[in-house]
């Protein structure tokens, strides 16, 4: 059996693995390379191998540098099922048709033919097949698979998938990405007792992120503080997750009076979309989420809230008197309406951005975060007064104590092999390191294209 790597290796974002068994071709995710822009040249590039030899994709959630070449890979042939959860399947929809949108305005611009259309986007989605977590299915002759809760984003989920070759089965998990309990609205991570092969997210390798608690008092200080000083607070959120999580918290602020009656908008097309989704998922929300839902609370729904869909409404943001609170896609500050709020407001000293999204290295939230004075925005160089802050524990991810925790209890049997991917080199290798001098394991940091036999 042979495990290739064609993503996220050293980086954090395009998470693509091909496992090939003695009969079977199938993908873990297919993810979009992320940075600057959507058609980045590897996202252009060819697959590195033959997307009509595929016999199925496992797909672990509906973030786009999870899913976000599943239309290219469909409109080079590939027509096998795709096996997600339907949260899942919902959230690619909307993701994927928001992908298409930016990726034929960027291919207008410069004169070239789109990485792929909606018609690409409605063939992939077509061949979406939901699966309940925790049920074991057989998708091919010498391959079953098990979908358990990753607790990183609503119907997120990693694989336990056990092939037989040579006349024994050997248990593979792809961890896909791994939540950050305790979090809002979504159940906690779930465990797993063993795995021959083990390939996992590092994404905050290097980090232990603050507690739940001083989050939640960290976003109430940005606010109050906002609002004395008059001021706007930006926080640049992901349309999936990220936005809904802030919702439910501030939904419980206002509510319990623990802050003042403000505007608060919430400025993204696409994450109001996938606030829908999460509306049609109830079922799947933990227990305290349930209840509060039970109970007659709305969680996406409160006095001040406003869902600003269209241009107008966007633009009319900014002559709202402050103090005011802007949640804007798109979480990275590539993109989404976040640009036009950052030239706004980032003179104003008392404008504050609330960064609580990882941010690639070179990219402008990183420049921001590392103290710059003066930043280019959708090409304009623009001053930089406002105060800028982050809040780590609002990552949807795992930090490093939560990884290793996750990893102690596969003992039946402990992993042969563990390559660990999806994060910067330094965070990937500080994860192998500790994987390696804790727990005694084998544990690698891969190379993009390069293959392992396992």
């Amino acid at each position: 059996m042979k495990i290739s790597f064609h993503g996220a290796c050293r980086t954090v974002t395009g998470s693509c693995f091909l496992v090939q068994t003695e009969q079977s071709r199938f993908l873990v995710d297919c993810g979009m390379f992320q940075g600057t822009k959507f058609s980045e040249e590897r996202n252009i590039g060819q697959f590195g191998f033959d997307p009509k030899s595929l016999d199925f994709v496992l797909l672990t959630h509906a973030h786009t540098d999870h899913c976000g070449r599943l239309p290219k890979l469909c409109k080079e042939g590939f027509r096998g099922p795709v096996y997600c959860t339907a949260p899942t399947r919902d959230f690619a929809r909307v993701m994927l048709l928001d992908s298409a949108r930016v990726i034929f305005n960027e291919a207008l611009a410069e004169d070239r033919l789109p990485l792929y259309l909606d018609k690409d986007v409605n063939q992939a989605i077509s061949q979406c097949i939901a699966l309940p977590y925790r049920r074991e299915k057989r998708v091919a002759p010498d391959v079953k698979i098990k979908l358990r809760d990753a607790g990183h984003i609503l119907g997120s989920a990693f694989f336990e998938i056990w092939v037989k070759a040579a006349g024994r089965e050997r248990k593979l998990v792809f961890s896909g990405d791994l939540g950050n309990p305790p979090a809002p609205i979504i159940e906690d991570t779930e465990f797993v007792d063993g795995a021959d092969v083990l390939v996992m997210e590092s994404t905050y390798g290097g980090r232990q992120h603050e507690s739940a608690a001083l989050r939640l008092k960290l976003l109430t200080q940005a606010i109050i503080e906002s609002v004395g000083q008059g001021g706007t607070l930006m926080i640049p959120a992901f349309a999936l997750e990220r936005t809904q999580e802030i919702l439910y918290e501030l939904n419980s602020l206002v509510e319990n009076k623990k802050i003042p009656p403000i505007p608060i908008f919430v400025d993204s097309p696409l994450a109001i979309k996938a606030t829908e989704v999460y509306k049609k998922y109830t079922s799947m929300y933990d227990a305290e989420s349930r209840a509060l839902m039970n109970a007659g609370d709305d969680l996406f729904n409160f006095p001040g809230l406003r869902y600003t869909a269209t241009p107008a409404q966007s633009k009319k943001i900014n002559t709202t008197p402050a103090p005011k609170v802007i949640l804007a896609g798109s979480g990275m500050l590539a993109g989404g309406r976040i640009g036009y709020h950052l030239k706004f407001n980032l003179p104003d000293p008392k404008s504050h951005l609330l960064i609580i999204s990882w941010q690639p290295k070179g990219g402008l939230g990183r420049q921001l975060l590392e103290g710059a004075k003066s930043v280019f925005v959708a090409g304009e160089r623009v001053r930089v007064r406002a105060k800028v802050s982050a809040i780590g524990a609002y990552s949807a991810h795992a930090d490093q104590p939560k990884l290793l925790r996750w990893v102690l209890p596969m003992k039946r049997p402990r992993p042969g092999h563990v390559f660990v991917v999806h994060g910067e080199e330094q965070a990937s290798q500080r994860i192998a390191d500790g994987l390696a001098q804790k727990l005694k394991l084998n544990a690698i940091v891969p190379r993009e294209g390069r293959g392992y036999e396992v």
